[in-house]
């Protein structure tokens, strides 16, 4: 088989593209069925559709690829018809239809590389709102304590507190999706002595199940005192937290993305702070990334925004390569997983 795997210079402080590079001829000498290895490597912005269908060439198998509607066309199957499997790198990916390339014979996987990392983001993103340990740590430090100033709404000798801390054992975690990371997040909840609730556009079955209770989306809403969103982003889903569904969300909720930008109308949410129907929301995506203005969302105090970060472990990023190359494993051994459409 002749693989071509495309490798971005990876974000972040503790890892370099000479590290994956090596990661991945170590993986690939593990697989005989291969027998011609080519490594693409680029800035960490990556390709164009149109540079993904020249460098593909005549490889049987592509890694890495961003999967969208526009690359995955009639036209991109017939000028490649050796191909047979394409996986992305990312969990999420545009909805395609099925249909095409199961005409010319190819399958397509996503990378489930992520699901611990994001998950535990997700649950840090809200224990920051809840508690606002860093704000403490410097009010503390410059002296707040001491000083029994303004900022503190609650001072004793024995404690200084600067916001409200919310107890989390015993409240409601509502997962909008729930994949693998919506499962790892809600697990993290109920070790936390949180009630799980989920819903999926399809029911979830198997004993991992057994601890979220399975409900409506309106019931999901009405419930939920910190609602997660970990759902694709569809024609279906986006903009799925609206003014509507935000009016169908208990009061003083909590709302954390760190799925798909486009799943929130950010309009309606910053109504939804500002009025205090909801308590607060912690993002780690946004509708434009980076954003193209400045966004009311940013002014908001009730509002925690990062910059797509949830993902960026290390770990994860080494994980990345394990994973697909075992999913090109499975695929070679007649068992693929992770399909798309499958």
């Amino acid at each position: 088989m002749k693989l071509v795997v495309f490798q971005k210079a990876p974000l972040g402080l503790d890892i370099t593209l000479e590290e994956m590079a090596d990661k991945w001829r170590e993986g690939v000498r593990g697989i005989p069925e291969i027998t011609d290895f080519r490594l693409e490597t680029a800035d960490p912005d990556g390709w164009s559709g149109g540079e993904y269908a020249r460098l593909i060439g005549d490889a049987e198998a592509a890694l890495g690829v961003n999967l969208t509607k526009k690359l995955l066309t009639e036209e991109f199957f017939k000028e490649h018809p050796g191909l047979r499997y394409i996986a992305t790198f990312a969990h999420g990916f545009e909805e395609i239809d099925p249909a095409l390339p199961a005409k010319y014979d190819v399958t397509l996987s996503n990378t489930v590389y992520g699901d611990h990392t994001i998950a535990q983001y997700a649950i840090a993103m809200l224990l920051d709102i809840c508690h606002k340990v860093s704000l403490h740590s410097e009010y503390t430090k410059h002296g707040y304590w001491e000083q029994k100033g303004e900022q503190s709404r609650s001072y004793a000798r024995y404690a200084a507190l600067f916001t409200r801390q919310i107890e989390l054992c015993g409240k409601t975690f509502g997962v909008l999706g729930l994949g693998s990371i919506g499962l790892r997040a809600g697990k993290i909840a109920d070790a936390m002595g949180m009630r799980v609730i989920g819903q999926s556009r399809h029911k979830k079955t198997g004993p991992q199940y057994d601890f979220v209770e399975q409900v409506s989306l309106e019931e999901l809403l009405s419930r939920s005192d910190v609602l997660s969103l970990h759902c694709p982003l569809t024609e279906e889903s986006r903009n799925i937290i609206n003014r509507e569904t935000i009016a169908g969300m208990k009061p003083g909720a909590i709302l954390i993305n760190t799925a798909r930008g486009g799943l929130v109308d950010e309009a309606a949410l910053y109504e939804a702070l500002e009025s205090r129907r909801l308590y607060a929301a912690a993002l780690d995506v946004l509708v434009n990334e980076p954003p193209k203005e400045r966004i009311p969302l940013m002014d908001s105090p009730w509002c925690t925004i990062t910059s797509h970060i949830a993902w960026l472990s290390r770990d994860s990023r080494l994980r990345t390569v394990d994973i697909a190359l075992e999913n090109l494993k499975a695929y070679l051994g007649g068992h693929p997983v992770s399909v798309i459409g499958g």
